[in-house]
């Protein structure tokens, strides 16, 4: 079996010239870190590029960070696992950003208000302890959020090489990929961060166009959707239909986590729209960018349907080793399905090409990342600690510092964590540590005069009950039980039950506690 795996893992179309075309990329992206270090001169140039983007290149960077290799990773498996119903997410995305950016629901008030952090928000609107907890649970839910975003875009990597067969190259890369992220985020703050995203999301665009041509090819337009229907039946194409893995309820998450969240609460996308030149700016960003968001979803979980076509119908190699008939052997992890598949089907050169689009994908979502959470620590926790009295030069400092521990963390975490979780769905509920209690604390400090600095601070902590959604979690708590008999696992409450039960008891505990404990001066900041 460990022979079989190794050749069908080694069959790719990567040559030198693709490791060429990789490096040189990736030179150039060094090379934009250093170049534009000189620039910085303030936290408003580190953190918000000066507040001076215009709308083309904020519709630009914001595609570059929110069309990570983590998304068209975990969208590719839920195409892999679910077919044409996985669909609906990315129809959620594109709808609600339209009308976020057509309403400025949350995002326009919030940039009125030239604030550089969510967390800062809570202070003027609130006060600093609420500040000083979002800032926790801010960078508590994000960073482990961000947990295996270098693991996953790592798999993208050794799996379309070739390198999977080698069991040390998974965290060599990962190890590698790390230290070129760090290098230029470190360096140039949000400048390189969205000059980079300017340029990897024009070799994104391409690499996109063209892959998807090769799918299409490959495994042919009709087939597509015959295969799909013979193999998964109308749950393939109906998310509605019980037995698909999703319902009504995984739908009704979807609307607000890859629509609203990901949009109009998420930091990393927010800092985009607090970087606007103008309010008219960021509502056209994000009109146009739903655009972007909806795609972002459908040609990956596209990818990840003709990787499961293609296994199913012409590769029955790949078949054994994901689709196991020997209830005694383990299936290989799905998340290798796609840039397995990809290895196979296209040509050396465009393959070099491609890889090169997605490790943009990976650096672009790594640095808004690793530059949103350190940046919170430093201005949302530690600053307000210490009575705001920091200089702009310690503040960069330690910014650079805590970008530099955070990389550390994901490099272990990714390696150490084990859980069944879709990758999509692992997200949604670390995510929803910080966003259920922000989305009341923002909808109330926004739209909602009454609401109270002790309302919104408990609501902020009950985010933590989100975490009821994670795997590991769940076994331990009981909420999932194994069968001794069969050892097939039950869960009591899916991830997405519990992560909309979080949201009505993050509201509810909003406007309980603002009523039982009204601030004594009246709110100022939601004017």
């Amino acid at each position: 079996m460990e022979a079989e795996l190794t050749n069908a893992l080694g069959q790719t179309n990567f040559t030198a010239l693709d490791w060429i075309i990789v490096a040189l990329y990736l030179s150039i992206s060094l090379v934009i870190g250093l170049l534009v270090k000189k620039y910085v001169r303030s936290m408003a140039t580190y953190l918000g590029a000066g507040r001076a983007v215009g709308t083309c290149l904020g519709i630009a960077t914001m595609t570059g960070t929110e069309m990570g290799l983590i998304t068209v990773m975990y969208s590719a498996q839920k195409g892999f696992t679910g077919g044409f119903a996985a669909f609906h997410i990315a129809v959620a995305a594109g709808i609600v950003t339209f009308v976020v950016g057509m309403t400025g629901f949350i995002v326009c008030r919030l940039r009125s208000l030239r604030v550089l952090t969510i967390p800062e928000f809570y202070e003027r609107r609130f006060d600093r302890k609420t500040r000083i907890l979002g800032g926790i649970m801010l960078t508590l839910g994000g960073i482990l959020n961000m947990g295996l975003f270098l693991k996953v875009g790592s798999m993208f990597i050794v799996g379309i090489t070739g390198l999977s067969q080698d069991s040390t190259a998974l965290p060599i890369v990962m190890a590698t990929l790390l230290v070129l992220v760090l290098v230029y985020t470190v360096l140039g703050g949000m400048i390189s961060v969205i000059i980079t995203d300017y340029i990897q999301f024009v070799v994104l665009s391409v690499g996109l166009l063209v892959t998807t041509g090769y799918c299409i090819s490959t495994v042919g337009w009709q087939p597509v959707f015959d295969t799909v229907k013979n193999l998964k039946g109308a749950s393939g194409f109906n998310p509605l239909i019980e037995g698909g893995g999703f319902g009504v309820s995984y739908i009704m998450w979807m609307f607000f986590t890859a629509g609203l969240v990901s949009c109009a609460i998420w930091p990393t996308a927010v800092a985009r729209a607090l970087a606007m030149d103008s309010i008219a700016g960021v509502k056209k960003q994000f009109m146009w960018s739903s655009v972007s968001f909806m795609i972002r979803f459908l040609v990956p979980y596209f990818w990840g349907i003709c990787a499961f076509v293609f296994i199913m119908t012409k590769a029955p190699d790949l078949q054994t080793l994901f689709f196991p008939e020997d209830p005694n052997v383990d299936q290989i992890n799905n998340l290798y399905a796609m840039p397995v598949f990809l290895g196979r089907i296209l040509p050396a050169g465009i393959i070099g090409i491609i890889t090169a689009a997605m490790i943009a994908a990976f650096m672009s979502t790594h640095d808004s990342y690793l530059l949103c959470w350190s940046s919170v620590i430093t201005q949302d926790i530690i600053a307000p600690l210490t009575g705001g009295k920091m200089s702009t030069k310690t503040r960069i400092l330690l910014t650079r510092i805590f970008i530099v521990l955070i990389g550390i963390y994901i490099l272990f975490w990714g390696l150490l964590y084990e859980g069944s979780d879709e990758i999509w769905d692992y997200m949604a509920v670390t995510g929803a540590i910080y966003f259920t209690g922000a989305f009341a604390v923002l909808l109330g400090g926004l739209y909602w005069k009454q609401a109270s600095s002790t309302g919104a601070f408990f609501a902020l902590l009950s985010g933590l009950t989100a975490i009821l959604g994670l795997d590991p979690i769940q076994r331990i708590v009981g909420l999932k039980t194994q069968n001794p008999t069969t050892q097939e696992w039950t869960q009591q409450l899916t991830g997405d039950q519990i992560g909309l039960m979080t949201v009505v008891f993050s509201l509810t505990v909003l406007v309980i506690g603002s009523l039982a404990f009204p601030d004594k001066k009246p709110a100022t900041a939601n004017q």
